[in-house]
């Protein structure tokens, strides 16, 4: 399941894709149109913020703006900034990888094999959409 970080990350990024002049918005105007609690919305941009996506200018005139354009942000790098691993289990990772404690053989695992399905079909959805396929 989706949590709330990542779908408030979401709404507020294509808000902000959805600027016509990159300005600085202010979190209170994000919060207001997203309908996102203010405290909450500042941390999830904060991260965005510090993993490269976001820019900020502080004071008045301030607030958030996309450094890349919308057609450069891939949900694959959104999804993992604000969700963590895309894999269900950590032993079909690409980049989180751990062998799971309980199972002997991933080669024979049922779990593993779905698993991987799973992964690689997430994978190819996020890997094929921008920011700016998801606020056409």
């Amino acid at each position: 399941m989706l949590s709330k970080k990542t779908k408030y990350g979401l709404k507020a990024l294509s808000y902000l894709a959805l600027q016509k002049d990159r300005q600085p918005v202010p979190i209170a105007e994000i919060a207001k149109h997203e309908n996102i609690s203010q405290k909450f919305l500042e941390s999830i941009l904060l991260t965005l913020r510090k993993t490269g996506i976001l820019g900020s200018k502080k004071g008045k005139g301030g607030g958030y703006y996309l450094i890349k354009a919308p057609k450069e942000i891939l949900m694959t790098d959104v999804m993992r900034i604000l969700e963590g691993p895309i894999a269900m289990v950590p032993c079909v990772s690409l980049n989180f990888y751990e062998k799971c404690e309980d199972c002997p053989n991933e080669g024979t695992c049922s779990v593993h094999k779905l698993m991987l399905q799973v992964r690689d079909s997430t994978l190819e959805i996020y890997r094929n959409n921008t920011l700016a396929d998801i606020v056409k």
